[in-house]
């Protein structure tokens, strides 16, 4: 009977000590909670909103041109190299013509023998004619027969007909002999413009492919680096954004600590899709930039950053960017409507917001929470424009972002962490 009540009085004791320690840890819970949450606050002012289209590209010039031969053969000379500066007409390449030799002889040799033809059937066709003529005497003199007057007649038009045939094998040969003495004199390959060889593939003794026959071999190629082009890719959604002569902020990965100015001058009308067909599909319309730092030392083909600012409003209302978030409570928070004296819900209009959440903002309402809609506008990196709901010098909710996003509710109690706030401050504003 002892052993029953000793029992007993221990599971009494344990159930004692689970209720303190449970009620100990709920009202732990409960008195941090009533502490209330961590934010941070900031007033709202008025500042300049500039919003930026970022992109990446390569730095292009703006004249580029390749170097080809129109004649194949071996490379017997190369008057410059990669880096090297050229100015127009300055000889680049020269060609061994070995083909071009072989069929310069060869028309040559047709030119003659279509020339000897031609003077060989002039002497058939004087000839023939003079035939003709004796026999068409004789003919109107009934001293010769019909016979022989048709066919002194026949000779002499085979003959000028023959006579025809050499002058026009004549003039192709000559024509062709033209042609091959023409692509003989382009073995040697001059520079077209003032420039810098940014690419040079052949060396000496190389056996390279004429344009005359199919694409050719690129020997080289020559760039304007005085006029400098950065080409960027822009998302479809930026690129409505975009106009020509918006200015453009340029770094560069080999040019570190510097930033190139530049000015849009073009902008692609069709676009650029990446993997076509698939669901990584990425598409983008190709943007010119002109760069405007003569004294930037840039190479063809480098990687750019690229930021464009597409607007500028100036002294208008703003607030940091992650102190504006979305609530799905506002956007179902719909007032009904009254259609024939009976009060319904616009169904379609909550389906609408909903679809579309309103952008919120928390105000410091003495240490609680207050939910406010806003109307924004253009963003930056670090804020964004206000166009209505607030009013200048507002105490805003600023952060955490955890506490903005998500732990903030109507009426939450909040306190203020000034520690908080200097820190974000010196993160957003290096």
């Amino acid at each position: 009977m002892a052993k029953k009540k000793s029992k007993s009085k221990m599971v009494t004791l344990i159930l004692i000590s689970v209720v303190v320690v449970g009620g100990g840890i709920a009202a732990y819970i409960a008195s941090k909670r009533d502490q209330g949450i961590s934010v941070t606050v900031e007033k709202v002012q008025r500042r300049s909103i500039t919003q930026i289209v970022s992109a990446i590209g390569k730095i292009q010039p703006e004249t580029e041109v390749k170097i080809s031969s129109e004649a194949s053969g071996e490379v017997i000379f190369l008057g410059a190299k990669d880096g090297d500066t050229v100015k127009n007409g300055q000889a680049l390449v020269r060609i061994k013509p070995d083909l071009i030799e072989t069929q310069l002889e060869q028309f040559e040799a047709a030119a003659n023998s279509a020339k000897v033809s031609i003077d060989a059937v002039k002497a058939e066709v004087v000839r023939t004619e003079a035939d003709l003529k004796r026999i068409s005497e004789l003919y109107k003199k009934e001293f010769a027969s019909r016979d022989e007057f048709d066919r002194a007649q026949s000779a002499y038009q085979q003959a000028q007909s023959r006579y025809q045939s050499s002058l026009s094998e004549y003039t192709r040969a000559q024509s062709a002999l033209k042609q091959v003495k023409v692509q003989a004199t382009r073995t040697s390959i001059y520079a077209p413009m003032n420039g810098v060889v940014t690419s040079r593939t052949v060396e000496l003794g190389e056996k390279v492919l004429g344009t005359s026959q199919m694409q050719g071999t690129e020997m080289m190629r020559i760039a304007d680096l005085s006029v400098m082009n950065a080409l960027v890719d822009v998302d479809e959604n930026d690129i409505v954004n975009v106009k020509i002569g918006d200015t453009a902020r340029i770094t560069v990965d080999a040019v570190p600590d510097h930033t190139i100015n530049g000015v849009v001058i073009a902008i692609a009308h069709s676009a650029k899709v990446n993997k076509l067909g698939t669901q990584d599909e990425v598409t983008n319309f190709e943007v010119k930039i002109r760069i405007i730092d003569p004294e930037a030392k840039l190479r063809p083909g480098m990687s750019c950053n690229v930021d464009i600012e597409t607007e500028t409003h100036r002294d208008v209302l703003s607030v940091p960017l992650q102190a504006v978030t979305v609530r799905d409570s506002v956007a179902n928070a719909t007032p009904d409507v009254v259609q024939n004296g009976v009060r319904t819900t616009d169904d379609e209009k909550v389906k609408r917001v909903a679809k579309h959440p309103p952008s919120v903002v928390f105000l410091n309402d003495k240490l609680k929470a207050k939910m406010v809609k806003v109307e924004t506008g253009l963003s930056d990196r670090g804020y964004i424009e206000i166009k209505s709901g607030l009013e200048e010098k507002t105490e805003i909710i600023s952060g955490s972002f955890q506490a903005v996003s998500r732990d903030l509710k109507e009426g939450s109690l909040i306190k203020i962490d000034t520690l908080g706030k200097s820190k974000w401050k010196k993160t957003s504003n290096p």
